[in-house]
């Protein structure tokens, strides 16, 4: 999953009263950075993206009493098939995130109930907050502890050592963009990209044919790409070769190529030829000075670490919740507090077997539904559909202890794996059994 977000204007300072830097704990659930945020007190969930330049909320429930401010009706533009969404600007909010706080900030709301990320991660995520906090400070990222710092820009010293480099940055519409190359069967091109924190994938193309930037014609096949604010973005994945930023080379790096229904390359910045995500992001510490416009990066311990694909073709949504019964085993014990299997009437002398009490309890667990499934899938040839509402998979059942992110553990993993799934379907419990197949293999099955 992706999420794509488009330029809106910029307004309202963040700062640290004290302390000279500040750490705050994030989630790192399917390459994407959750931080939490205090909007006017109230305490929400954002995916940190440097892809956006003002906090867009969504996903509100009645609880979520945020007090907004000065409300007027806006409209946001991103990628997908609409170019542009309608929302309310509320001014004059107060923005919280660890210790830096964030005064006279604008927030953008977004009412439409289909702009709902939570359901792909499977975590409740009430918004979007990029660029206030990157222009007010240095901002480190630390994927490998899950972290990041927020440094006084005039107190921050350079990393400098012959484990970093120091890359050139481009602030340009409120946006980091960084160069680098990319090696796709025999040509080699420097690309302009936008580094996108709110993307989970490796690295996004826009397809040249004249300059050789295009799917290998033998390694490539359809797929969904992602949701933007507005609407779902479809494209083509493939491979590159290499791909490289400053002296660091990766291999055989995930690659999609959007189609040009979903994003109108007239509208992004001039000489872009795509986007840097997370998948490649997290395999490196990063430094963010916007001020000085500079990047400071080092690889760490996922940086060889294999691009893989979801083989199994299944893409699961959490769709909610439900009770379900669970059973509860309550042991006998006696005085002296052990468990026996077995006692002896006082009165009878006749030996008898003492039996464990068993108790209900009602849980609640989630709902975790089929929404995508590839048809050249070993999944689909088996027999799943779209809208199956999943049970166990690989003898665990679906509870309390089983997340979306778990899940997803699963479905990429290596080919030839075997996947056990079961699932519901109209009231009907039904099993699976499949292998995970090469997501690139010809789409014959598809017609």
């Amino acid at each position: 999953m992706s999420l794509m977000f488009g330029f809106l204007p910029a307004q309202g300072k963040f700062f640290l009263k004290e302390d000279v830097s500040k750490k705050i704990e994030f989630q790192f659930i399917n390459n994407l950075i959750i931080v939490p945020i205090e909007i006017n007190g109230v305490k929400l969930s954002f995916v940190l993206d440097t892809g956006v330049s003002k906090p867009i909320l969504f996903n509100l429930s009645e609880k979520d009493s945020l007090d907004l401010k000065n409300v007027e009706t806006f409209y946001l533009h991103g990628l997908g098939g609409d170019g542009k969404i309608q929302a309310i600007k509320s001014s004059y909010n107060k923005l919280k995130i660890g210790d830096a706080i964030g005064l006279k900030q604008d927030v953008y709301v977004v009412f439409d109930r289909d702009i709902n990320f939570a359901s792909r991660l499977g975590v409740l995520v009430h918004g979007i907050i990029g660029y206030n906090i990157f222009k007010d400070f240095v901002v480190e990222i630390n994927y490998g502890s899950e972290y990041i710092r927020l440094y006084k820009p005039d107190s921050y010293r350079p990393k400098i050592s012959r484990k970093w480099e120091t890359i050139p940055l481009k602030i340009y519409n409120k946006k980091p963009y960084i160069n680098a190359r990319v090696n796709i069967e025999e040509s080699i091109n420097k690309v302009k990209l936008l580094i996108d924190t709110g993307s989970s994938d490796a690295l996004w193309l826009f397809e040249e044919t004249e300059l050789g930037i295009e799917p290998n014609e033998d390694l490539f096949f359809e797929d969904y790409l992602g949701k933007g604010l507005s609407g779902s973005v479809y494209g083509k994945r493939s491979k590159v070769d290499m791909f490289s930023i400053s002296e660091f080379d990766l291999k055989n790096v995930n690659v999609a190529f959007p189609d040009s229904l979903s994003v109108d390359i007239t509208k992004t910045t001039r000489n872009r030829k795509g986007s840097l995500g997370g998948e490649i992001l997290k395999r490196f510490r990063l430094f963010f000075d916007y001020t000085h416009e500079r990047l400071y990066l080092k690889k760490n311990n996922m940086f060889k670490d294999p691009f893989t694909y979801n083989n199994s073709g299944i893409v699961f949504e959490n769709d909610g919740f439900t009770f379900f019964k669970e059973k509860v085993i309550i042991p006998v014990k006696t005085n002296y507090g052990k468990h026996e299997g077995s006692s002896t009437s006082a009165n009878s002398g006749v030996a008898f077997k003492l039996r464990d009490l068993v108790n209900y309890r009602t849980r609640l667990k989630p709902l975790f539904k089929i929404v995508e499934l590839r048809k050249s899938s070993n999944a689909y040839l088996v027999g799943l559909k779209i809208g199956d509402l999943l049970v166990g998979i690989n003898g665990k059942k679906v509870g309390e202890k089983t997340t979306l992110a778990q899940i997803n553990e699963d479905l990429y993993g290596k080919t030839g794996r075997t996947i056990r799934l079961s699932v519901m379907r109209n009231g009907q419990i039904i099993r699976f059994k499949f292998k995970l197949d090469n997501a690139f293999k010809k789409e014959e099955h598809s017609n």
